[in-house]
Parts: structure tokens; sequence; C-alpha cells
């Protein structure tokens, strides 16, 4: 658990990006408000999470779920956020997929791409139809009209 309450709080950082990005440009907002706003934010989170948290305890779970957030809005009053609450996670959600299978994808062709051999290595390794290993193209061309009569 925090040791301070200040180490509860969100990073300033965090909170003045939120703060420039609702703001037209040309607002500027004091640090005084910057440090209320964040406080406020904090007060929220913490909260949230303890409703969420009472949530998943009546249904005897230790694990804060989605569904229990959304509780905890609609018991805060805050119910007409669930749905975008709900629409953003669902595109957080879609980001990470894509986002693992686009590192997987990258991955698999990574691995194919230096397990793959040039076409010459593949026929200098092959086994003719009597086993012998074939060296050359001209073994696999000998070979091939040997079997076409």
């Amino acid at each position: 658990m925090a040791e301070k309450p200040e180490d509860l709080n969100l990073p300033n950082t965090v909170i003045a990006k939120i703060i420039r990005e609702a703001l037209p440009e040309n607002v500027s907002i004091s640090k005084d408000a910057r440090i209320a706003i964040s406080k406020a934010a904090s007060v929220f989170v913490l909260y949230s999470t303890s409703c969420a948290n009472n949530f998943a305890m009546q249904q005897k779970r230790k694990t804060i779920s989605a569904q229990d957030v959304y509780e905890a809005m609609t018991d805060m009053e805050f119910e007409r956020y669930v749905e975008p609450l709900k629409k953003s996670l669902e595109a957080y959600r879609t980001g990470q997929k894509e986002k693992k299978d686009t590192s997987d994808k990258r991955k698999k062709d990574k691995d194919t791409s230096s397990s793959s051999k040039t076409p010459d290595d593949s026929v200098a390794n092959d086994d003719d139809e009597d086993g012998n290993t074939m060296d050359t193209m001209e073994d696999v061309e000998e070979i091939s009209s040997s079997s076409s009569t």
C-alpha cells in the first residue's frame, strides 16, 4: 500500500497532458488549478476503485472486473459515462489485439525468413528417388529427364 497520501496521486505529467488536450489552445491554467484537478482526479480514481472493489467482494471475488467498474459508476451516479466507458474499453482491447497480432505476425515472419533456405540450398540437401544426395541443379535435371522417359 502507499506509504504517504501523496503516493496515491496521479502523475502530474499525465494530468497536465489530459488538461492540455481538453482545453482549447488559447486557454492557460494556473499551477494551483492543475494541482486541484490532479487531486480531484486521484480522489475520483480511488473512490471508484473502492466502489468497484465492493461489488467484486459482494460476488466473493478478489479481482475487480470491468463489470464491477460499470456498476460502481452507476452507483456513484455517473451512469451517463458507462456507455462511453464501454466503447473506450472495447476500442482499447481492439487496439491491443491488433498490436499483438502484428507482433505475432512479425515474429512468425522473422522465424520463417531466418529458417528459409535459398533455392540452391534446398536442392543441394534433397535426396533423389534412390536416396542419393543431389549436389547440383544438373543432378536434378538428370533425374527429371530419366523419370520422364
